[in-house]
């Protein structure tokens, strides 16, 4: 992974408790800022992206919920942090912030005990879904990527442990990122790691400061015999000349590469590409050859997300097609690879 490294942590008091301290320390040649709120930053310089490798917020999760999913999990959990050093042209997580620096949340204890709460609220057994047939199923990095926020602090391997222990809770989280350090956790097969994929000539374009798609297809193996559960992510998928063609490599790739005892546990799910007006604003003066991928108004249609947010997709129809088009290469080249849901 490339090193995270900022030259400026911003902090809350109330972060402040073993897992802050630890982090400050462990950059002890940043400049440390105290602050008010986490989520309110004074002005910081520097465009959007190199915000998001130069700044590191601690701060305390206040608002400890559980929220309902039901596609990659059966709920998410509250975050163990908000925010990632990659610099992707079309994440949404930023599509509301100004700046979005990595946000750690230190009190993991109390976001670890508000899933416990939740996960004896509800009925037992469990109700087979597609998230899981035996446990319930809380994404814990919805809002950042894991593999990063296990560099950060302790955070991540207590969070593997727990839902290694509990008997009906299941954890899952979807990454762009190779840490080996999380080779060294015990998940017990109670974490299931999504590997986002696809075709490498364009994710060099869009995934920006992420490991390269070569390298997150050979890690499957590896993270398989550390005891995780791992699943595929094709997400998001970019529509251009030849994407056919490139995804038919691609899975021809995975053929070659998975090991057959992967190939029997592993599934996948399909999230074609949303945009943002915004975000295109911002690509345009600081990656503008992703934006000719990503930008074509041609075949997209504006959307207004479940939070409000006005976005484009592509128009329904022709998504319609695309889907259609996706499932038929699957099916002939990665049957074994099964898709949980598609949209």
């Amino acid at each position: 992974m490339q090193p995270f490294k900022p030259s400026t942590i911003f902090y809350t008091p109330d972060s402040l408790n073993d897992r802050g301290i630890k982090a400050l320390q462990t950059y002890v040649d940043a400049k440390h800022v105290e602050i008010k709120q986490h989520n309110r930053l004074p002005a910081i310089d520097g465009n959007h992206f190199q915000v998001k490798s130069d700044v590191l917020v601690l701060g305390k999760l206040k608002t400890l919920i559980c929220r309902e999913s039901g596609r990659s999990s059966d709920f998410i959990s509250p975050s163990l942090a908000n925010g990632c050093m990659g610099a992707c042209a079309y994440c949404y997580v930023d599509r509301n912030k100004p700046v979005n620096p990595i946000t750690l949340f230190t009190n993991t204890e109390e976001i670890l005990g508000a899933v416990e709460k939740h996960v004896q609220k509800q009925a037992w057994p469990k109700i087979p879904n597609q998230t899981h047939a035996k446990f319930y199923t809380y994404d814990i990095g919805c809002n950042s990527d894991i593999s990063v926020d296990a560099v950060l602090s302790d955070s991540v391997k207590e969070t593997v442990d727990f839902f290694a222990k509990h008997p009906k809770a299941f954890a899952t989280f979807a990454t762009k990122f190779v840490n080996p350090e999380l080779l060294t956790y015990e998940p017990a097969g109670k974490t299931r790691i999504r590997f986002s994929l696809m075709p490498a000539t364009v994710s060099k374009l869009v995934d920006v400061r992420t490991d390269a798609i070569e390298k997150r297809i050979a890690a499957i193996n590896d993270f398989y015999q550390a005891g995780y559960e791992v699943h595929l992510n094709f997400s998001p998928v970019i529509v251009y000349e030849g994407w056919q063609q490139d995804y038919r490599e691609l899975f021809e790739k995975l053929n070659q590469e998975v090991h057959p005892q992967v190939k029997a546990r592993m599934s996948c799910e399909v999230i074609f590409l949303t945009h943002n007006q915004w975000q295109h604003e911002a690509n345009l003066a600081i990656n503008p050859k992703a934006e000719s991928l990503i930008w074509t108004p041609e075949n997209q249609e504006t959307k207004r997300s479940q939070f409000g947010g006005i976005n484009v997709r592509y128009q329904y129809q022709l998504k319609a097609q695309l889907v259609q088009e996706f499932k038929a290469l699957q099916q002939e080249i990665i049957p074994w690879c099964p898709i949980r849901y598609i949209f």
